[in-house]
């Protein structure tokens, strides 16, 4: 898969993320539940597939699996996201020096607060927040934002200075979405253009989709303003032909000359 930069943040990412978090809260999610060795299996063969982009979360309980599924693997060739439900400085700063141990490493690349649904994120979460900045200035953290359950977040995050990357439920039918796609779109279109990066889940709809998976993936693609997906795969399989999906839309589109 072809590499993009993610916004403004220095950040180069594959189209795809593997995601480790479907039907994920409270420490396990479906990949977690699945068994150590598959999710750590999955992990480097998304690697292998060129997909080494791995979305965590604390709530998901899938740092352990990371840090075993680096074991042998070059750490700056892996792009991490993980997530924090901290709201408070203290909480976050915690939550985070966590993280490291629990990945075994020095630096995570992208850090969201988790799930945030109301329009004043911003204002009720600002410790966690000036606690990720300053791990930003430390080099611990390559870029920080939110992954977002509400239109009005998303219109707040859209306006937010601090915000590096969003992670935003889009798909072509509006399943499990905040809000109608074409109500979602061009906010997103106005964050591109502010130097944001843009990350999608729930593209296959959080299961409804998965009948068209190249038609749910071609229409973020098409979009111009997703840098990136994550999806969830229950299989090994389901990994390999999303990525085939992604790298035959990506010749497609080279071939007419975009």
């Amino acid at each position: 898969m072809e590499k993009i930069a993610l916004g403004g943040t220095g950040i180069e990412v594959p189209r795809l993320a593997v995601g480790t978090g479907t039907n994920g809260w409270a420490g396990s999610s479906d990949q977690t539940r699945k068994g150590f060795d598959w999710l750590v299996e999955h992990l480097r063969l998304g690697y292998d597939l060129g997909a080494a982009f791995w979305d965590l979360a604390d709530q998901y309980g899938s740092h352990p699996h990371a840090k075993e599924a680096l074991k042998g693997i070059d750490r700056s060739r892996v792009v991490i996201l993980t997530k924090t439900t901290a709201i408070e400085y203290d909480e976050a700063r915690s939550a985070l020096e966590r993280f490291l141990r629990e990945l075994g490493a020095d630096y995570i690349d992208i850090v969201l607060l988790h799930a945030k649904s109301s329009p004043d994120w911003n204002r009720s979460c600002r410790g966690a927040m000036d606690a990720l900045a300053e791990a930003k200035e430390r080099g611990l953290v390559r870029a920080v934002g939110i992954s977002c359950h509400s239109l009005s977040a998303l219109k707040t995050a859209a306006e937010e200075q601090w915000l590096d990357v969003i992670l935003v439920r889009l798909n072509y039918a509006g399943a499990s979405m905040d809000a109608r796609p074409e109500e979602v779109i061009p906010v997103l279109r106005r964050m591109v253009e502010k130097g944001k990066g843009v990350l999608a889940m729930k593209v296959l709809g959080r299961g409804p989709l998965t009948g068209e998976p190249e038609r749910a993936i071609k229409f973020v693609m098409e979009l111009g303003c997703v840098h990136a997906m994550t999806i969830g795969h229950e299989t090994h399989q389901q990994l390999r032909e999303n990525v085939r999906t992604i790298e035959r839309i990506e010749r497609e589109v080279r071939g007419c000359g975009g």
